[in-house]
């Protein structure tokens, strides 16, 4: 009887161009809260599409996911 293979612990993703590894089952809000940022305030891109904001917690990382992280900066005169 073979066992089925197991679920890799850790995946391989790019955050921000860098090399950065997570829990195999994370998603992308506990990424984000983890790796200290606000969530109300950016825009996430994984591998270039923009993603909804309630659709976060829903994302499960997966390996080689590419993720942009853009800080929204208020301002004006």
């Amino acid at each position: 009887m073979s066992r089925p293979p197991s679920e890799p612990a850790t995946v391989q993703i790019q955050l921000n161009g860098a090399p950065h590894r997570c829990a195999a089952s994370s998603s992308l809000d506990a990424l984000l809260r983890g790796a200290g940022y606000n969530p109300d305030g950016v825009v996430v891109e994984v591998n270039g599409v923009i993603l909804p904001r309630p659709g976060w917690s829903d994302h499960v990382l997966a390996e080689g996911d590419v993720l942009e992280v853009v800080t929204i900066v208020g301002g004006g005169s």
